[in-house]
């Protein structure tokens, strides 16, 4: 066992000895080191004032991701490399490329912004190659200016590259994925080294934490020690800390657990290790999926998909999470393990009520299994918010028809968020829609019956009438996107008010 944690800050390796287990990264970097160059602006994970970036290997390179350091529990970072806007700059002062474009281009005013749009600008120099619109937004959709705009910001993520140093000894100025070179090998080494070979287990002021090696090593720390918190990506955990205040005096942190970091599929589902970060879930989806890009992109921001994973959206279990209809459209299932044995659950049946969950105090979700695309099969899923990205949804709807060879639906998945206690199937609607042709008609009984399978609140989203509304309205655009244009334009017109 260990009891200090060992990361690559800017470059420099830190041995940090039993840390406080809830403290933030954030709270370190300022409190600690007191390296204000990242900011706190919301400490909830939502304005990305204080985005860092990670780097950790890849295979046999590295990957670049932005996070957000005031959720990030300090802890979880063992083994990693983190990288802030005060590291960037080369030894002899010169600006890097990214923050070079920044300054030409105007894209600063009060300044408190501008070094999480750095660090979410440099992930995307490091990852990818010269970026187009699409991909700038994207990338700043996690981040909040109040005073300068955004356009200034997307003319320097338009120029970074122009300003790219190929040979750059420093490293950080080399655009694109990580390329074979001195700065990159060295990086790789530097991880290699100070990569967990022990679990990490402390107590600090009464506060345990641990950090398991094997699935089941979190088995056994879980069954010693039922009532702990089990902390993966910290997305909401984090929130739990700097909002609502709560004491945790036992964490036990998966993100290292190999097992649960696995991604793999056979010829009949995809298997999804519930501590996979929400990119590589929603990419290993998306490739099977392609319909569910959008859901993908707005489900959250970026630095909170490259920090929270699928299983712990799953497990977490909140009516408006919008993973858990499109996973139950889908006929998803979920693994449970124990030092008892292991269980895999329909993931519907996985909610019992507001907050309650079929999990077993001893037990811990540790794959999630979608089902491959079948032939003949239909399926969309859609948001309404009140802003396109980073908002919570008022609904959020999922559909998938099974087609048969005479155009019958064989099989309906129905499920939406945000309309009860729980996420669950319209199991009225799925009837109406069962054994019957998807056209007008059949249209209009499945928004009849969907009216029934839902009491949804009034709340400060939205009214109870407006979800109902837009429920329906969301099952007749499904309807519009699967079917002919006249037949849309009819069932529209008349065949479902």
């Amino acid at each position: 066992m260990r009891d200090t944690i060992r990361l690559l800050l800017d470059g420099s390796e830190l041995d940090i000895a039993s840390p406080p287990p809830t403290q933030t990264l954030l709270q370190y970097l300022r409190e600690t080191l007191g390296h204000t160059a990242c900011k706190e602006g919301c400490a909830e994970g939502d304005c990305g004032a204080c985005s860092v970036v990670l780097a950790e290997r890849a295979g046999t390179g590295l990957r670049w991701r932005a996070i957000n350091a005031c959720i990030a529990l300090l802890p979880s970072l063992d083994g990693k490399a983190v990288y802030t806007a005060a590291g960037l700059a080369a030894a002899d002062g010169r600006l890097h490329p990214v923050q070079q474009a920044m300054v030409e281009t105007h894209a600063s005013q009060c300044g408190f912004c501008t070094p999480g749009f750095v660090m979410s600008l440099f992930a995307l120099f490091k990852s990818a190659g010269t970026p187009d619109r699409a991909d700038i937004d994207r990338a700043l959709a996690g981040n909040l200016c109040r005073c300068t705009g955004y356009r200034p910001i997307i003319d320097a993520a338009l120029r970074m590259h122009a300003l790219a140093d190929a040979n750059d000894p420093h490293g950080l100025a080399r655009p694109g994925p990580a390329a074979a070179g001195d700065f990159e090998t060295a990086l790789l080494a530097q991880l290699d080294a100070i990569a967990p070979q022990q679990p990490l287990a402390y107590t600090h002021a009464g506060q345990h934490f641990c950090a398991p090696l094997t699935l089941s090593a979190a088995c056994h720390a879980l069954a010693a020690a039922p009532e702990a918190t089990l902390l993966a990506g910290g997305t909401d955990i984090g929130l739990w800390l700097t909002k609502a205040l709560r004491q945790l005096p036992a964490l036990i942190y998966l993100g290292r657990v190999a097992e649960l970091q696995a991604l793999a599929s056979d010829e009949h589902a995809l298997l999804i290790g519930a501590a996979v970060p929400l990119s590589d879930a929603w990419a290993a989806l998306l490739g099977e999926y392609p319909e569910l890009t959008e859901i993908a992109e707005r489900f959250a921001s970026p630095p909170i998909r490259n920090a929270g994973t699928l299983g712990g959206n799953l497990a977490n279990g909140s009516p408006i999470g919008d993973g858990l209809p499109v996973l139950i459209a889908l006929g998803a299932q979920i693994e449970l393990v124990s030092r008892r044995g292991t269980r895999w659950l329909a993931l519907e049946d996985y909610y019992l009520g507001y907050r309650r969950q079929a999990r077993q105090a001893d037990e811990l979700l540790a794959r999630i299994r979608v089902p491959r695309r079948q032939p003949g099969q239909q399926l969309a899923a859609y948001k309404v918010a009140k802003r396109y990205d980073q908002d919570i949804a008022a609904v959020c709807a999922a559909f998938s028809l099974q087609l048969d060879a005479a155009g019958s639906i064989a099989e309906a998945r129905v499920a939406c968020g945000g309309m009860a206690a729980t996420v669950h199937r319209a199991r009225g609607c799925e009837a109406a829609l069962r054994g019957r042709r998807w056209e007008a008609q059949t249209l209009a009984a499945a928004c009849t019956a969907l009216a029934t399978d839902y009491t949804p609140l009034d709340d400060l989203r939205a009214s109870a009438a407006y979800r109902q509304r837009v429920a329906a309205n969301l099952l007749r655009r499904f309807f519009s996107e699967t079917t002919a244009p006249a037949i849309a334009t009819r069932a529209v017109a008349g065949g479902c008010r």
